[in-house]
């Protein structure tokens, strides 16, 4: 326990505060405010019927006038409150009591009135002092047991402890999909469960591992997992939650943090979104050399550099951005050991499938492993708003079983939006349907272009209409012609709406988005233009007011090649779509009797034959949903 405070100045600060006290306790009267009058008067009172009750000890009489009286002391007021004292030569037999009587008056048998007690006093002239020590004392217990973090323990850490042996533990069970994550993790189990099988050789286990994937991937679950495998105590937080407004707060809370996790260990801390402290130093994003981001990023270096190896205190850390992570964190002896936790392949997601299924009452018509089949670029979180989705929807039937039919229209829900009951006229759902058709047409007509899964003229979300294309198999890498394609694609329900009204709309905005976020990558990141060359010209992220290193005739360049990429992909457009105009009109037209059209139906209202494409298209079968997360589609762009 923090020592209390002391020395001559707390002495000091609390004879002032007691000398305080008893200034103003001494302007508080301790008279209980009755005027004093001669036992003569009281006597002509008692004659004139004024006096109301009485009450006497002794020779000391106290009472209460009916009226005002004056008193002998012509400073004070008239009062009905009164005091008189009866003379000793005054005869015993004067039949006062018998007079009193006669007259009505209350004669009382409780003790005389003589103000403040003793305690009273006491608490009057010492208490607001005591009072005030008290908290000040207690105030800095608080403090010095939060540290040099502030009051009321705005220093202490807030990180969340899970205790293995108290409530569900999370193990290597309960990941699936990321089989290769989990083999980097379990040399970091084995060292908490047998560390001195590696001391023994002088190895020590890396002092911190940084988790690093996309949202959804499971890096929270797998270092959850690891303190579940471990049987060690896990404390958890994310790194926002060291910042406050208080300067020194941040760095406090590492202290405390850390402090707690080496009492409890060998234990397990996390820090999540580690990037919202962890960022480099001096950069654009940064008002200062000294500001409370760094102070507290600079605590943790600290505190990782001060293991030896043998605390059994092991740090993991998750990211979505490691290329942001100042280096001194990733030297060797900080975060030592990077995992990358990727997106899992259809293995990996039917794996996944069959852990948030578990609990699910499945029918017989459910495919799990068609179901990971059909979701390429879905994570863990994906999977499991999913299977979620898919009860609610269930539910809401009222069935005992969740149904195949539920999974699909459940990722359709997901995927395409909410249907939107609004109603559109004649005019503007032809314009619809010939819009989606020139985006499924050109789809099936591009070389190497994704399959057509689903196009439909039902608003949905923020959307008309939908026209959706998702890969045979999940895609690691893109070619020029592929993105070429895609640019096609896009650009079909402009092009179709010229061709067929010689008039475009305002329900091309998301195409021409994505059209320049591909062609612009095309052009400045991945080196797919002549002119540009082999150089990066676009980065990843730019601070506000940091230039991107480029010169004013290279972002010149950049435009006209977009423009160049963008025209070009264009004009084919339309002289597909000229050259298929019976395929256009054909799908359109099933379109507005139908509405929605699965895979097979789309390709046989274009003029194709079911489960086949033209070119060089490998043959395809069909599916019954789509089969893509909106994920995917920004990996892809």
């Amino acid at each position: 326990m923090p020592r209390p405070p002391g020395g001559r100045r707390f002495l000091y600060f609390v004879a002032a505060i007691l000398a305080l006290n008893f200034l103003f306790a001494s302007f508080v009267p301790s008279d209980p405010g009755r005027i004093s009058v001669p036992y003569t008067q009281f006597l002509a009172e008692v004659d004139k019927n004024n006096v109301k009750e009485v009450t006497s000890k002794g020779d000391d009489i106290q009472g209460v006038f009916k009226q005002k009286v004056d008193p002998q002391d012509s400073k004070k007021d008239p009062e009905t409150k009164f005091k008189t004292f009866r003379p000793a030569f005054a005869p015993s037999n004067d039949e006062l009591l018998s007079e009193l009587r006669t007259k009505g008056v209350t004669v009382n048998a409780k003790p005389l009135d003589n103000g403040r007690s003793l305690w009273a006093d006491v608490l009057l002239f010492f208490g607001p002092t005591l009072l005030l020590v008290g908290i000040f004392v207690f105030a800095a217990r608080r403090a010095g047991g939060a540290g040099a973090g502030g009051l009321g323990g705005l220093g202490r850490s807030r990180a969340k402890r899970y205790e293995p042996d108290k409530g569900a533990r999370t193990t290597f069970a309960d990941v699936a999909g990321i089989d290769e994550a989990e083999d980097e993790l379990e040399e970091v189990v084995d060292f908490l469960k047998n560390p001195d099988k590696y001391r023994s050789l002088g190895a020590m286990i890396p002092k911190g591992v940084l988790l690093s994937g996309q949202p959804g991937t499971g890096k929270t679950l797998l270092a959850r997992a690891v303190a579940g495998e471990a049987d060690v105590p896990f404390f958890s937080i994310s790194a926002s939650e060291f910042i406050e407004m208080v300067v020194g707060v941040g760095a406090s809370r590492v202290r405390d943090l850390f402090t707690q996790a080496k009492a409890a260990a060998p234990s397990i801390i996390f820090i999540d979104e580690l990037d919202a402290i962890g960022r480099q130093r001096g950069g654009g994003a940064s008002l200062g050399g000294h500001d409370e981001r760094e102070q507290t990023l600079n605590q943790i270096l600290t505190e990782m550099d001060g293991f030896t190896g043998s605390e059994g205190v092991i740090v993991l850390a998750s990211t979505n951005r490691p290329d942001v992570l100042d280096s001194a964190l990733l030297r060797p002896g900080r975060f030592d050991r990077r995992v990358t936790v990727n997106p899992p392949d259809v293995d990996g997601r039917e794996k996944i499938l069959q852990v948030h299924t578990r609990s699910v009452p499945l029918a017989d018509d459910v495919d799990l492993k068609a179901l990971a089949a059909t979701t390429p670029g879905m994570v863990g979180a994906d999977l499991r708003n999913l299977v979620n989705e898919a009860a609610l929807l269930a539910a809401k039937r009222g069935a005992a079983e969740v149904h195949s039919a539920d999974f699909y229209n459940a990722f359709e829900k997901i995927v395409l939006g909410t249907e939107r009951r609004i109603t559109l006229s004649r005019e503007e759902r032809e314009r619809t349907a010939y819009h989606e058709g020139g985006h499924a047409v050109l789809g099936m007509l591009e070389p190497g272009a994704d399959p057509v899964r689903k196009v439909s003229i039902v608003p949905r979300g923020r959307a008309l209409g939908v026209t959706f294309q998702s890969p045979e198999s999940d895609r690691y890498g893109y070619d020029t012609a592929y993105l070429l394609g895609r640019i096609t694609g896009a650009l079909g329900g402009r092009a179709a709406e010229e061709i067929v009204y010689g008039s475009v709309t305002t329900g091309a905005e998301s195409d021409l988005q994505q059209v320049t976020q591909i062609a612009r990558s095309m052009v400045g990141r991945w080196g797919m233009s002549d002119e540009i060359g082999l150089v990066t010209v676009i980065a990843d992220e730019q601070y506000p007011g940091q230039s991107d290193g480029n010169s004013e005739a290279t972002r010149e360049l950049i435009d006209r090649e977009v423009r160049r990429i963008v025209d070009e992909c264009y004009d084919r457009a339309v002289s597909q779509l000229r050259e298929n105009r019976w395929r256009l009109d054909g799908l359109a037209k099933q379109l507005l009797e139908r509405e929605t059209l699965d895979e097979g139906d789309a390709y046989r209202a274009a003029g194709f034959e079911r489960g086949a494409a033209p070119g060089d298209r490998p043959p395809h079968g069909m599916l019954k949903e789509p089969s893509v997360s909106p994920r995917d589609a920004e990996q892809q762009s």
